[in-house]
């Protein structure tokens, strides 16, 4: 294989995972990230394991979510919080459950075709077990049951749900998918430890690149450091910066379609949830309207990460952005900008997360106790095109040596890496054998002790509680 050099600039979950795959392989690559620590842009918490959230989205986008989530599940395992999540339907929502079982079956038979084809791919449980159905007086039964502190199987992960949600509010069945959770705490905690064990990757954090010179066969980077300016010359480039993506295509002169959106999740504490084992609930809705979807996800000891796809809790006015045919870059407005580099009031952070909490408190009565627990987790995202439905994306090459990283789910990350990887192939930098893989045996083993340890300082270096840092309950594995 010929030497080559490559520069990956952003350390989000794109950025950071390619390189470390890329590192795991011997290439030599440079991170640039300009936050002190990777992986801190938008919230997520989901594994999107056939994409159960979204029914505005195609099968084809479903199926792709499965498998990307199944790959995104044996390269990362310990990310993972392995708890199902439980899907409602509101009597006031126009659809109904039954309208959710065409699909939840498709995907149950593309994910043992998945299995059939590699036995390692069953990382969500037995096939058949991959939805279950509660009607009403099964739920109702439910009710009788002890909640168990470490849940092993369906019936005993939806008693705090019998227990706990307005039962005459919902429409039946309930349904409950093996969708697990992800933790950003422990990917970025993760990642740091794995690329600083890789001698063939240099990371620079707290580093703004700020000019690239193309030609033929080289990318000149200028970047700057604790206000020293360098530069270097690279034989391959790839634009991992997220939102601010269009940036460098504007420098390069590249023109793309791109969307830019801001999200937020809102964190919440209650203590008399402090000792009780709840699955992930999805209360569905009509996104932008009152009654939007609702988003209620577990951590330990009693922590709540909501979303409520209403104007006055998740979404915003103006929040979503279209470049125009001049720049590439998607412009967000001021307010967004002051929330992602400098903070939030305190006024705001009190109004959207105590709305969030009495979105919620509609199907889950008791949460009216929630109280606001600390900022948002918050961040801006591209979507690339002009489609703000979009799930499934990876990435694109506009021009040689070029790749710009375009996901919108996290799960998606394998596929992007795939297709880069088989670009440095074509290029005599990567070997056909490195094409696809998931897992290394090169790759030191990581201690769960390391990996919580730095994921809790983590939290606490940028102000949100430790529980956010920490497994739920780990008995599905």
């Amino acid at each position: 294989m010929k030497k080559a050099k490559i520069a990956i600039v952003g350390g989000g979950v794109a950025g950071a995972s390619t390189a470390l795959y890329l590192g795991q392989l011997g290439l030599s690559v440079s991170l640039f990230e300009k936050e002190s620590s990777l992986v801190s842009g938008p919230p997520f918490c989901h594994l999107h394991a056939g994409g159960n959230l979204y029914r505005d989205i195609s099968d084809t986008q479903c199926i792709s979510l499965l498998k990307q989530s199944i790959d995104f599940l044996r390269f990362y395992p310990f990310v993972v919080d392995f708890r199902p999540t439980v899907i409602a339907l509101p009597t006031s929502d126009s659809s109904s459950p039954d309208a959710l079982l065409p699909r939840l079956g498709l995907l149950q038979k593309e994910y043992q075709s998945l299995i059939d084809i590699d036995s390692q791919n069953r990382v969500l449980g037995d096939s058949q077990n991959y939805f279950k159905c509660y009607s009403k007086v099964e739920v109702q039964a439910l009710k009788e049951l002890p909640l168990s502190d470490k849940p092993s199987n369906c019936d005993e992960w939806m008693i705090p749900v019998a227990n706990h949600i307005d039962l005459d509010k919902i429409q039946y069945p309930l349904i409950m998918v093996q969708e697990y959770g992800l933790n950003l705490f422990r990917l970025s905690s993760g990642v740091a430890i794995g690329l600083q064990s890789l001698p063939s990757v240099t990371l620079h954090t707290q580093t703004e690149v700020t000019d690239i010179k193309a030609s033929t066969q080289k990318f000149a980077l200028t970047y700057s450091n604790l206000d020293i300016e360098y530069r270097d010359e690279f034989d391959y480039l790839i634009n991992a910066s997220g939102f601010r993506s269009g940036k460098i295509d504007d420098i390069l002169g590249i023109a793309c379609k791109q969307m830019v959106e801001f999200k937020s999740a809102f964190v919440s504490h209650c203590d008399s949830y402090k000792n009780i084992a709840f699955p992930e609930i999805i209360f569905h809705g009509e996104r932008g309207t009152p009654r939007g979807m609702g988003q209620f996800t577990p951590y330990p000891n009693g922590y709540f990460q909501l979303h409520g796809m209403t104007h006055d809790i998740t979404l915003y006015k103006d929040g979503l952005v279209h470049n125009n045919p001049l720049n590439c870059q998607a412009k967000l407005g001021k307010e967004f900008i002051d929330k992602i580099e400098k903070s939030w009031t305190i006024e705001e952070v009190e109004e959207r997360t105590t709305l969030a909490i009495s979105h919620l408190s509609q199907f889950i009565p008791n949460f009216t106790k929630a109280k606001v627990a600390s900022k948002p987790l918050f961040g801006a995202q591209q979507i690339p095109g002009s489609d703000p439905s979009l799930r499934v994306a990876e990435v694109s090459f506009p021009i040689p040596r070029y790749a710009r990283c375009e996901i919108v789910k996290v799960s998606s990350v394998l596929d992007m890496i795939d297709a880069i990887v088989a670009k440095l192939i074509e290029l005599g930098y990567a070997d056909r054998a490195d094409l696809g893989r998931r897992v290394f045996d090169n790759f030191p083993q990581i201690s769960e002790a390391q990996i919580h340890n730095q994921a809790q300082s983590l939290s606490k270096q940028r102000d949100y509680p430790v529980d956010l840092a920490s497994r739920g309950v780990d008995s599905l594995r």
